[in-house]
């Protein structure tokens, strides 16, 4: 079995793969407790410290929920740009050349599998973290997000980082 596993897989590869399965597992795990085990729906809004709270929110759009739509058409081109994006970071993964590339491009791909995966089964994906900060009688929210929101923008810093090492690396395709 091992030698089916690593024909043909670099170790820069193999390590983005087991990142993209780790983040795909880790937050599909997280919401799954937090909606059966938890059961978030139930309790609602839930105060773990003064500035985070766990809540259920359900996100239809995309980012920071921008292109907020529950129209059935929407959610499939939404899944379809999800999925020709995951394809063509998986050949970027493919080619790179540096660890920290690969390793972020495979944080990006599991969370953006995660996000379709809620998508897919739900009609929307399952955010859960709120970041809050109470000043002066206000309060000011951070956008409701998921490990897999984590994952993808973890991604993201590291190709930054990344980036500006002056490592070549791999061009996007």
């Amino acid at each position: 079995m091992e030698g089916a596993w690593s024909s043909g897989l670099t170790p820069h590869l193999r390590a983005g793969i087991i990142a993209a399965v780790a983040a795909l597992v880790i937050d599909q795990a997280s919401k799954l407790w937090l909606l059966y085990g938890f059961d978030i729906a139930r309790r609602g809004a839930v105060r773990v410290t003064p500035f985070f709270d766990l809540v259920l929110a359900w996100n239809v759009g995309i980012s920071f929920g921008w292109l907020q739509t529950d129209h059935q058409l929407a959610q499939l081109a939404l899944m379809a740009i999800k999925a020709v994006a995951v394809i063509v970071l998986g050949v970027w993964m493919a080619r790179s050349s540096t660890l920290l590339a690969t390793l972020a491009l495979g944080l990006i791909i599991g969370g953006a599998i995660g996000n379709g995966i809620d998508r897919f089964l739900h009609g929307a994906v399952v955010d859960f973290a709120l970041f809050h900060l109470d000043i002066g009688g206000k309060t000011f929210n951070w956008y409701v997000f998921n490990l897999a929101d984590v994952a993808i923008v973890a991604g993201v810093v590291g190709l930054l980082y990344d980036s500006f090492r002056g490592v070549p690396a791999a061009k996007a395709p």
